[in-house]
């Protein structure tokens, strides 16, 4: 075994030489093991920001033509590995170097924990020659790491550098999918070993299905449960689409006439406007139904913790984790399963019962779309307004009434992005992505590029609050780069809002805009500085045209663009002056 170090990064001729000499002698190195095992997990693409620790990866990635997209900060690499498995529904990859490159990453790593997002981090370290020595950016990653990732380890010889890889792609998507994180040491990484006696996962046989249906008994009993119901309503949460079970759940609720409706990614399974389509009356059908579907989401805050859900009512809960079925909020019956696979058996059961014949449900639809449309009526008045400074409900309407049928929408910010969920609905499967539970500012940036990357044909919309346009706009320069330009707009009110109306409740307003107000900052010059589009928007009849400018001028320019619309720092969410997220 050749047990000689490649000195990455040395640049000199003789390591040159060594190079491509053990490249022809059957040696492989740790960094190209790693580029392997990613390409036989079918990943693509890794985002990155670069160290001298991590570099032999790099060498790895262009011989296995992965693409490497080298962003300003590790958080944007972390957002943007998480907005890649959403769309994809497949691995995504961040690489970070040691110490701060891994620190930067975290939050971006958490955001995909509480999202149930597959993303798996490749941390740098110093070399094990130089264990416990004080090496450069030494930091316990694989100890930090544990608490907000599946599985968290450190590679600790070259030869099980790709069996360590497939070992923690594995864990993320073990039951309900997430994170994991894999600390390669940087002599681990250079080292060079005999192509023989190592060993690379071969793709697609080394991982068992996780289309699992749970007990067939309960399949049975939900159906029963489904077919019986006078007035059922299901809820589909992130998971639905995630597990990319969307196609058997639109069969069964057309197939039982179950109205419907969505959380999370799940947004966009069904069109607006599709007669199984509810949004507003959630809470009403709620409060009535005798059956209630509660699909791939948890009992979270969002959730109410389950208190939302009518006490008598028959509460049944299907999702990935058995965690989380229960928790919370005690249920009639659970199921621990993949979301479609159960749907899709649910429904087979339920036509063997039923005879191929559909379920009347007529008058209690009927109900819940009067609903629907009074509710949307008693709206318009704030949708359409035409008050200075611009209501953020209106913008809300506006960037709904933008959308094409293959726009994506990302929401990054407080109040504004949480006022535009009561307008903003997106037209396809995979058209809404959103912060998740963890509720992290700046998420927008890193899902822009990743989505536009993966589906370089579709439109691509950030919304964004001025606060968390801030924190991750410099990568909008890494969009333009790679060729990936989306539309940002901005619901810009010089403030942190969701918190300021908090605080001015409580301390009054004296007090109540310390630490939250910003700068009046005109974002688009931010966009002219990048080479694209921007402009400033003060009126609300101006929205439109200026959004149609900016979808003009990123098809001809390949440029990002960015609309700064002032919006009224008085106007907040109706969720914002009950402080729901907090009860």
């Amino acid at each position: 075994m050749n047990t000689n170090a490649k000195l990455a990064g040395s640049g000199d001729t003789a390591s040159d030489t060594l190079v491509q000499k053990s490249k022809s002698e059957g040696v492989i190195s740790g960094g190209h093991l790693v580029a392997k095992a990613l390409k036989a997990e079918g990943v693509d693409t890794i985002f990155t920001l670069c160290g001298g620790h991590i570099i032999d990866i790099y060498d790895g990635c262009l011989d296995e033509n992965i693409r490497i997209v080298d962003v300003r900060h590790e958080q944007v690499a972390a957002h943007a590995a998480d907005g890649y498995a959403r769309q994809t529904g497949r691995l995504g990859c961040v690489v970070t170097t040691a110490g701060p490159g891994c620190t930067n990453a975290m939050t971006g790593i958490a955001t995909a924990f509480r999202s149930e997002s597959p993303v798996l981090h490749i941390g740098g370290q110093g070399a094990l020659s130089q264990h416990k020595m004080g090496s450069l950016q030494d930091l316990p990653h694989v100890a930090i790491l544990a608490p907000i990732t599946k599985f968290s380890a450190s590679v600790r010889s070259t030869e099980r550098v790709a069996d360590m890889i497939a070992m923690a792609a594995r864990e993320c998507f073990a039951g309900a999918p997430g994170p994991c994180y894999l600390e390669i040491p940087r002599d681990v990484l250079d080292r060079e070993v005999m192509v023989d006696d190592v060993t690379i996962p071969v793709p697609g046989q080394y991982r068992g299905s996780t289309r699992s249906l749970g007990d067939p008994a309960d399949i049975e009993r939900l159906a029963e449960i489904l077919v019986n119901a006078e007035r059922p309503a299901i809820l589909l949460g992130t998971q639905v689409w995630s597990a990319r079970g969307h196609v058997e759940a639109i069969a069964l609720v057309r197939a039982l006439n179950i109205p419907v409706y969505f959380n999370g990614a799940a947004r966009g399974i069904l069109p607006p406007g599709d007669p199984h389509h509810f949004h507003r009356t959630r809470r009403d059908a709620f409060n009535k139904a005798d059956v209630i579907v509660i699909v791939g989401t948890p009992f979270d805050f969002r959730m109410g913790y389950g208190k939302r859900l009518r006490k008598s009512a028959t509460v049944i809960q299907i999702d990935l984790d058995y965690r989380t079925v229960g928790k919370n909020r005690d249920i009639s019956l659970g199921l621990v399963g993949d979301p479609g696979a159960i749907l899709g058996a649910v429904l087979d059961a339920t036509t063997a019962s039923r005879g191929n014949g559909s379920l009347s449900r007529k008058v209690w639809m009927e109900e819940l779309r009067l609903l629907e449309t009074q509710k949307t009526e008693k709206l318009m008045s704030q949708f359409t307004t035409d008050k200075s400074p611009i209501s953020p409900y209106r913008v809300a309407w506006e960037l709904n009434e933008f959308l094409c049928d293959d726009t994506v929408y990302i929401g990054d910010g407080g109040d504004v992005v949480t006022i535009s969920a009561q307008a903003v609905q997106p037209r396809s499967p995979g058209n809404w992505m959103d912060p998740g539970a963890l509720g992290s500012l700046g998420v927008g940036t890193g899902f822009a590029i990743a989505t536009k990357l993966v589906h370089p044909d579709k439109e691509v919309l950030c919304y964004y609050g001025d606060g968390s346009f801030g924190m991750t706009a410099f990568d909008m320069e890494t969009a333009n780069r790679f060729g990936a330009p989306y539309i940002a707009v901005i619901g810009n009110n010089s403030a942190m809002n969701q918190i300021r109306f908090g605080q001015i409740t409580k301390y009054g307003e004296e007090r109540g805009d310390t630490g939250n107000l910003l700068g009046d900052v005109p974002f688009s010059k931010f966009g002219e500085m990048l080479g694209g589009y921007g402009e400033e928007v003060t009126e609300a009849a101006r929205i439109a045209p200026a959004l149609q400018r900016a979808r003009e001028e990123v098809k001809n320019t390949g440029k990002s663009a960015v609309i700064n619309i002032w919006v009224d720092p008085n106007e907040y969410a109706p969720g914002t002056k009950a402080q729901t997220m907090y009860k």
